[in-house]
Order: C-alpha cells, then sequence, then structure tokens
C-alpha cells in the first residue's frame, strides 16, 4: 500500500475531532496512536480489508461457556462453519505456521487467536503471543473473547501488548441472556439461567471497561437472534457506545444447537437492526464470519497454502 492509500484510509477510519470515552466518571479522548493501528487491521477498517490480511491461529479449544447456538466441533470435509478449525495447533507449531505464511503472503498484518473454544480459558493463547512476539513483533496482535475472563486476564493482555479485542456481547439484561447461554463455568463453578448469564455480563462490562482504559481498540460481536435478543440490540449498541468501544459488528444466527429452529434473519432485517445501532456506534459492514484458521484477506481466504 502506497503513502496516498495510507493517508486516505487514515482520513477515512480516524474522526477528528477524536471521540471521547467515559472512564469511571472521567472523559478520555482516544488515542490517536491507537487509532493509527485501524489502518492495518482488516476487521476494524473497512477499507484496510482491501489491502491486509489476518491469520488466525487455533490453538485454544476449551471453552468456558456453552451458548445455545454453538455446536464447538472440528470441521469436516463437508463443512466450514465460522469459528471452526480443521486442526488445533500448539503453540510451536502455530508459531511455524505463521514462519511458512509470511514467507508466501506479505500483507498479512494481523496474528490473531479466535478459538476454536475461548482464548482466555486456554493458557495457549498466551503462551502462542509470546512466541510470535519475540519473533515477529511488528504484527499487530488480536483477539477474540467472551469476555468472561477479561477482567482477570486484562493485565496479561496489555502486557503481551494485544492492542485490539473482539468481545461477543449478546444480552446486557441477565433475563435475557439466561436464554442465550445454557451455562458459564467461572473459577471452576457452573453456574446455570440468570445467575451465570449475570456473573457473564458483569464480567464481559468490566472487561470492556478496563479494555477502554488501557486505550485497547474495543470491538463488540452481537450475535442477532430472532425472537431472543432481536428487540434488545439497540440497547446493546447504546450501552456500548457510551462505554467506548469502537465499533459493533451484528452478526446474523447460524440455526444449530438449541436454536436450530429459530430463523434466521434476513439480510434487510440485519441491516436495518445496523441502521438503528449506528445512531449509538460505528457498525462494521463488512464481516465474513471467519474460521478459527482463518488466513488472508476478509472473503479470501488461504488457510489451505
Amino acid at each position: 500500500m502506497n503513502d496516498t492509500t495510507a493517508k486516505s484510509i487514515k482520513r477515512a477510519e480516524i474522526p477528528s475531532p477524536l471521540p471521547v470515552a467515559k472512564v469511571e466518571g472521567k472523559e478520555i479522548p482516544w488515542d490517536p496512536s491507537q487509532l493509527r493501528k485501524i489502518q492495518e487491521h482488516p476487521c476494524f477498517s473497512k477499507k484496510a480489508c482491501h489491502f491486509f490480511g489476518r491469520m488466525h491461529l487455533p490453538v485454544a479449544p476449551k471453552c468456558n461457556i456453552q451458548c445455545n447456538y454453538c455446536i464447538l466441533k472440528f470441521d469436516c470435509v463437508n463443512e466450514s462453519r465460522p469459528g471452526v478449525t480443521s486442526k488445533v495447533l500448539t503453540p510451536r507449531e502455530a508459531l511455524e505456521r505463521v514462519r511458512e505464511v509470511l514467507k508466501k503472503v506479505h500483507y498479512i498484518k494481523v496474528v490473531a487467536v479466535a478459538g476454536p473454544g475461548e482464548p482466555l480459558f486456554n493458557e495457549e493463547t498466551f503462551e502462542t503471543f509470546r512466541l510470535v512476539n519475540d519473533e515477529f513483533p511488528h504484527l499487530l496482535r488480536c483477539m477474540s473473547t467472551n469476555g468472561l475472563l477479561l477482567p482477570d486476564r486484562i493485565g496479561d493482555i496489555a502486557e503481551l501488548g494485544i492492542n485490539t479485542i473482539t468481545v461477543t456481547l449478546n444480552a446486557v439484561d441477565p433475563a435475557i441472556g439466561k436464554e442465550i447461554y445454557s451455562f458459564v463455568n467461572y473459577r471452576g463453578k457452573i453456574y446455570k439461567g440468570e445467575e451465570g448469564a449475570e456473573i457473564l455480563l458483569k464480567k464481559q462490562l468490566e472487561g470492556i471497561r478496563e479494555a477502554v482504559k488501557r486505550k485497547i481498540l474495543v470491538k463488540v460481536n452481537t450475535v442477532l437472534i430472532p425472537t431472543v435478543n432481536d428487540e434488545h440490540v439497540v440497547e446493546i449498541a447504546r450501552e456500548i457506545g457510551e462505554m467506548g468501544v469502537y465499533v459493533q459488528n451484528i452478526i446474523p444466527l447460524i440455526p444449530q444447537y438449541k436454536f436450530a429452529h429459530i430463523t434466521p434473519p434476513t439480510p434487510e432485517e440485519k441491516k436495518e437492526m445496523q441502521g438503528k445501532c449506528r445512531e449509538y456506534l460505528m457498525q462494521m459492514i463488512h464481516c465474513r464470519q471467519c474460521r478459527a484458521d482463518a488466513i488472508g484477506k476478509l472473503g479470501k481466504d488461504i488457510q489451505n497454502l
């Protein structure tokens, strides 16, 4: 990408004046140095996705919550669902994979851990980032999480220089959250129903606040689930917008597991919801619902190279 293109992305993606987030009652301007990283992150910048790629390292198999729309398993020949992977890698294997890919592909700018389970629930996530950081410090570091352990591990995230995170937040009301999650496993204890949803929500919001306080850019993924949270998504947008979240990504439900009977939202319904939520914060409109082992530009994966 030449200097003219970089400047064009910068003008388009970095608002002026800089937005302000309220953290612990104080108004804190966003950090221009952090916002500039958006220029090379395809998930945070619609323009950047045409020039740069990302690499997801599938090193985190275990999960600590059970979503009613999620079946955690590997893919097969006939399956390529978002979030799945063909193989779970060890941290050393992940480092070798990064080496192999970067020898052949020079537009990869972001290395991320997004599953197939919960990255923060797997120590392999942190070991992988340490190994990759030592050898490839120029790569941007990114992580996706359900947010349950985000407050507990935010110090480790900051220390490793992970400067963009995605939190999946499907409800800001435990009464709605209990319909979405079968159980929450926090510190070895299983919580169900509204109690589990309340613990998850509390930790998600606390973790987002702590991330914003540390000037980590936050994207929130919200799964749009008709008859469950579709009347609630705007309230999610309102709350996270006030917290300083950079962008929201509304994802249509893939009907499976306990929600296999629910008809997913149409593209028109998703677009309408994005329009309503855009009043409170930026909306991501170029998501491709990536696999946990995705490599390449969005929509142009090359993980089989």
